[in-house]
């Protein structure tokens, strides 16, 4: 069973309104491992701005797995889905790897 590691490597930020430091891009990383072998995926996620928004975390509160929460959100499950799956193909790829066919000498 491969294991997964989400972190948060870069924030973007802008003002709206009187909201100072509103992020709306997160840089993260995702990083799996089955004890062997691991493989990696970096990623962007944009958030839309939302004017007066109630639910509206100061930056300075901010931890990664509140980023990390918002990131997965908007990927939904089917975009989480995705990058689990890619980093499990190359997990597999480097525990399995496939035959490299050889350019051999014709018989003839």
């Amino acid at each position: 069973m491969n294991t997964y590691t989400w972190t948060t490597t870069n924030l973007y930020t802008i003002n709206v309104n009187t909201e100072i430091d509103y992020v709306v891009t997160a840089v993260y990383d995702v990083i799996g491992t089955d004890g062997t072998y691991s493989a990696s995926l970096t990623n962007v996620c944009q958030f839309a701005v939302k004017q007066n928004d109630p639910n509206f975390i100061p930056y300075s509160e901010l931890t990664n797995d509140i980023i990390i929460n918002w990131v997965q959100q908007t990927l939904g499950t089917d975009g989480v889905n995705s990058i689990i799956n890619s980093i499990d193909g190359s997990i597999n790829a480097q525990a399995n790897p496939p035959q490299t066919p050889q350019n051999t000498p014709l018989p003839f």
